[in-house]
């Protein structure tokens, strides 16, 4: 889309400014809707012992409850942008909102786990919907002068949302149940309507693709449903039959996504994005190392509760430096990245995050202390996130063009998605954890160690490839091409 499109098409909708009120609603629902998203990702993580526990469920049941999600959320979240801009951001923004809760209630009455893993695949479709939609509105709402400062704004209130997750879902599930994560949605998501409704601008792009590529996301359902599904069982069940057929079934799906998006007249993910060899090798990165992010938070959140002896409470606040030192951080690293080049930043973080998996195998196992063993290397994961998150993402969207930028993005988050979902779901099978680990502490508590290992590696090889691949002042294309660099 040229630059300035968007903006022309909604120009008398596109005024509003921070310091109004107005615009302090829109941002209160946007923050809202996407941070009721990111709850779900971080307390979810928390409640998986207790959800095993009361649905006796073992490890492959644990995996499938969080990949239900990531799966379908991964599959059809360009579509979900798409949808927005040719529907309405603010009517999608809103379909996506009441879904989410409504699944999100499935959720919690689900008896078992199959049913429960089944209303997460829904809760990830309405996922799609709501998560493009938060920035999406922002961009299009706001003064182009204060469009910076909401999405400021927007970010790290969004932070702060993520970082009182899971003390919130640690309390719930240690006094009520682990239920209450799930229906705790249903008030916030009743708010964002309510105020959507009441405050937020419709805009829509007159300019959209008016043929959404859902054979694109169909076949890209298939391949990573399929694989998911070869790698879980693998691990639970060893190589059978059953898992030589899911690999076949994958190879012929991606073959399929692949054919699709290439000879498709509107593709969701158009390959001809890749030919900037910096845009793809940061997503590259991108693969490794949130593949890397989502397999430790994963485990470690298990480890902590199963072999350490954390309550979910404890366990949940144990990721709270994390975030904190992103909030403080992150900022000055973009700007740091703008100033210096993107590799250098990008090359040490990810090693520096790769030293703290060392520390959490030789620190975090039987009768751990918190402020003497697992303070300590997640203070240094920490840092090595905050060196890289920001420099990445602005490399990403530097690689393309600005009117391919919400591509670009979109892009880049569907690979990071589904990076995690293909590190939940290989990441037991390269540790050795089994189906009855989950209940074994010695068992799972050795596996933790070679998880610990494999994740080192993803992340010290994110930072190889970031030094090879990624150029020494992070040169963008220009001339509304994109270029390879």
């Amino acid at each position: 889309m040229p630059d300035g499109v968007a903006e022309g098409a909604s120009s008398a909708l596109a005024g509003l400014r921070t310091g109004e009120s107005r615009g302090r609603w829109v941002l209160l629902a946007t923050v809202l809707g996407s941070g009721m998203a990111m709850l779900d990702a971080t307390v979810v993580t928390i409640a998986l012992p207790a959800i095993g526990r009361d649905l006796g469920s073992g490890l492959s049941g644990l995996q499938w409850t969080l990949n239900g999600y990531t799966l379908t959320l991964a599959a059809f979240i360009l579509v979900g942008g798409s949808v927005g801009d040719l529907w309405g951001r603010r009517r999608v923004f809103v379909m996506g909102t009441v879904a989410f809760a409504l699944t999100s209630a499935l959720c919690a009455v689900a008896p078992s786990v199959g049913l429960l893993v089944a209303a997460r695949v829904l809760q990830g479709v309405a996922g799609a919907l709501l998560t493009p939609g938060s920035l999406a509105i922002i961009s299009s709402s706001f003064h182009r002068d204060d469009r910076a400062a909401a999405i400021g704004a927007w970010s790290g209130l969004s932070g702060v949302t993520t970082a009182v997750g899971p003390f919130v879902g640690g309390w719930l599930i240690e006094h009520a149940s682990w239920r209450w994560i799930f229906l705790i949605n249903l008030p916030l998501a009743l708010a964002v309507v309510l105020v959507s409704l009441r405050h937020v601008p419709e805009s829509s792009d007159p300019d959209a693709v008016r043929q959404l590529d859902l054979p694109g996301a169909l076949a890209g359902v298939a391949w990573l449903a399929a694989l998911t599904f070869g790698l879980i069982r693998w691990g639970a069940q060893g190589l059978d039959g059953a898992v030589l057929a899911a690999l076949v079934v994958t190879a012929v799906a991606l073959v399929g996504f692949i054919e699709v998006e290439r000879r498709g007249r509107q593709p969701m993910m158009p390959l001809s994005i890749f030919a900037s060899r910096r845009f793809s090798a940061t997503n590259a990165v991108t693969f490794v190392v949130y593949g890397a992010l989502s397999a430790v938070l994963f485990v470690l959140a298990l480890q902590l509760q199963i072999v350490c002896g954390f309550t979910p409470l404890a366990a949940g606040a144990a990721f709270l430096p994390v975030t904190f030192l992103m909030l403080l951080g992150s900022a000055q690293v973009g700007r740091w990245s703008e100033r210096w080049g993107p590799r250098a930043f990008m090359t040490v973080g990810p090693l520096v995050c790769a030293g703290a998996m060392v520390l959490l195998a030789h620190l975090v196992t039987t009768g751990a202390s918190y402020w003497r063993d697992v303070l300590p290397p997640v203070v240094v994961f920490g840092v090595g996130l905050t060196l890289t998150v920001a420099p990445l993402t602005t490399t990403v969207l530097a690689a393309a063009p600005t009117r391919h930028a919400g591509l670009a993005s979109g892009v880049n988050n569907a690979v990071a998605r589904t990076a995690g979902l293909l590190a939940v779901a290989v990441l037991p099978l390269a540790a050795g954890l089994a189906e009855g680990t989950f209940r074994d502490v010695r068992a799972f508590d050795q596996g933790f160690d070679r998880a610990m290992f494999w994740c080192a590696l993803l992340l010290a090889l994110g930072g190889l490839l970031s030094a090879a691949l990624i150029g020494p002042r992070g040169q963008v294309a220009r001339g509304g091409t994109l270029s390879p660099t």
